[in-house]
């Protein structure tokens, strides 16, 4: 026992070491820009650029319409799945994995072709459908996550009962969705958005090859020319994920601890 307990114990150190030791020395790396004095100029020489603040909000609202779309998207989805289609589960399923199968370069350059400015559609024509494709791009990547997340929410309430009792009372199936069900599925709903906003804030591929001046580029631009400010923006990024885990933690708790209402 004590032995599994030190092995235990040995694999925790193994495992912090291995990330925290690198995180420290991106932190200490990143206040050395003045010499021979810890500061925090290089935290001052990305937040007072302009580009910094214009592509931070730009991925901020692209995350915004991500997770709103892609809940409204997702939410009906599992709950017809899980009311009216059982037997078409393992085929949902499957089909939201599939972001994980396919590299996103492959799904970008697909989208490239059938939306191009030649196309039937052409919605790379115009910024606008430009920025419409990458939302939707964006809600391709983040499919497996935001399915899964609702869908254990769905598995902790009985969604037959709740749907048979609004109808009894005669609610509507817009009244049902968003005043039953939503409701009742926020915590996932919220789970699903913190790790759609992390994966959106960092994301390079679909933004880089649609030429849209999102953070995940602007990254890639400072850490090719730049020395300190790339570990100041890692630390950035880096702060946004942890966060995004922290509130996730939170809603996971909050969800468990909230009761199904009708």
């Amino acid at each position: 026992m004590k032995a599994q307990k030190l092995g235990a114990w040995i694999a925790i150190i193994i495992g912090a070491t291995y990330f925290i030791v690198p995180l420290l020395g991106t932190i200490e790396f990143s206040l050395r820009m003045r010499r021979d004095a810890y500061s925090f100029d290089a935290y001052l020489s990305v937040f007072s650029d302009e580009r910094f603040r214009a592509t931070f909000g730009y991925s901020m609202l692209m995350a915004l319409l991500t997770i709103v779309f892609g809940m409204l998207l997702i939410v009906p989805t599992a709950y017809w799945v899980r009311l009216r289609m059982p037997q078409m589960r393992q085929v949902v399923e499957f089909i939201t994995l599939l972001p994980l199968v396919i590299p996103a370069i492959v799904i970008v350059f697909g989208y490239l072709r059938m939306y191009n400015s030649s196309s039937f559609l052409p919605m790379t024509a115009t910024t606008m459908g430009t920025n419409i494709l990458l939302v939707f791009s964006y809600i391709t990547l983040s499919l497996p996550y935001m399915y899964r997340s609702v869908d254990t929410a769905m598995r902790a309430i009985d969604v037959r009962t709740l749907t048979e009792a609004a109808q009894s009372l005669g609610a509507s199936w817009w009244t049902i969705m968003f005043k039953c069900i939503f409701p009742n599925v926020m915590s996932g709903v919220l789970s699903g958005a913190f790790i759609t906003l992390a994966i959106v804030m960092g994301e390079f591929t679909f933004a880089a090859l649609l030429s849209r001046p999102a953070f995940g580029p602007y990254l890639q631009l400072v850490g090719a020319n730049r020395a300190y400010e790339p570990s100041a923006l890692a630390v950035i990024a880096f702060s946004i994920t942890w966060l995004s885990m922290g509130l996730l933690n939170l809603v996971s708790r909050f969800g468990r601890s909230r009761p199904a209402k009708a």
